[in-house]
């Protein structure tokens, strides 16, 4: 078994600049919460009902036949599940009483802040060694089928009860995933609509292509793995009860604006352009923001360049006020 605390120390390092999936195996090996799994399922939900802070979590319940897959209804203007809030320690009982089910229903709790849902459990278990002020969320359930989606902060995932397989792609990818709307999600992030289980290559063909780019990792207790910002994921929790916890950060000042506003934005401004519109300011958007370099503005006197120098806090508060008023109609 790996050192864990030697690993936690060279994580950070390791992390900067990291731009590819990598597992790290036993990295959170020594965590009390992942001793206890590896002894019994029992033992990790007795000692996860210790931090039980008795605020109700959001879990989602789907029907035995949807055999773990947390995803739409058939009409696609809603969802297979239902939403219920209960304690941790209601949500332990019930993934108590089916862990022997053959065919039990979904019980998956999703990104439920630690700070908020089980406090004291980042001082016995200790931050892997990511950002300090990184959001760190668990993930329970029984077996489940998270659809295909990508985050936009980085995310480190670590086991801490149960295997989890995860299937991830590339950014790129994302044309060949067939992705659903962007409005109407089950959790926030839009989703592919494949099926990865039985996927349809009739419906989907292009969906052979993008599995020809997929790096799959099984993951056990005490096993983390590094997802980029933005890479897609697949993730089946693969036991009668599981728990993850990750952590999210993004790495940039918090004056940032969150990216998916700007597509929202683009959604608006650009999409039903004419083509040679659209071609036009493709070209803009390259040379602005995408292929921005010191070229981009070296010709203007540095005093002069208003919206177009580096920007910060100050700046940004500028341009944000400037788009509220153009906005204003």
């Amino acid at each position: 078994m790996p050192d864990a605390s030697a690993a936690r120390g060279e994580l950070s390092q390791t992390l900067a600049g990291l731009a590819t999936p990598r597992v790290f195996r036993g990295l959170v090996a020594d965590w009390p919460l992942v001793e206890a799994a590896q002894r019994s399922a029992a033992e990790a939900r007795d000692y996860l009902a210790g931090f039980d802070a008795g605020l109700p979590l959001q879990a989602q319940i789907a029907p035995p036949e949807a055999q773990g897959r947390i995803f739409y209804d058939d009409s696609m203007t809603g969802f297979n599940f239902r939403p219920e809030r209960a304690p941790l320690s209601s949500v332990l009982e019930t993934l108590r009483r089916f862990e022997a089910d053959p065919s039990p229903p979904t019980v998956y709790v999703g990104s439920a802040t630690l700070s908020s849902y089980l406090p004291g459990f980042e001082a016995q278990n200790p931050n892997p060694g990511v950002p300090a002020d990184a959001l760190a969320s668990v993930w329970l359930g029984n077996r489940s089928r998270i659809a295909a989606h990508h985050d936009v902060p980085d995310n480190l995932a670590c086991v801490a009860a149960g295997r989890r397989r995860f299937t991830l792609f590339p950014p790129e990818q994302v044309g060949n995933l067939y992705v659903g709307p962007l409005d109407l999600t089950p959790a926030g992030q839009a989703i592919s609509l494949v099926d990865f289980a039985a996927p349809d290559f009739a419906r989907f063909p292009r969906f052979a292509e993008a599995m020809r780019h997929a790096i799959v990792f099984e993951l056990g207790p005490g096993d983390a793995l590094f997802i980029p910002s933005l890479w897609w994921h697949h993730v089946e929790a693969l036991d009668a009860f599981n728990v993850l916890v990750n952590y999210w950060w993004r790495g940039v000042p918090d004056w940032h604006e969150p990216p998916m506003n700007a597509l929202m934005l683009a959604l608006l401004a650009f999409r039903d352009l004419p083509a040679h519109q659209r071609a036009g300011w493709h070209a803009l958007l390259r040379h602005y923001v995408f292929e921005a370099g010191d070229a981009t503005v070296a010709h203007i006197p540095e005093h002069a360049r208003l919206l177009l120098a580096p920007l910060d806090a100050t700046r940004a508060g500028e341009l944000r006020e400037r788009l509220r008023q153009r906005m204003k109609k």
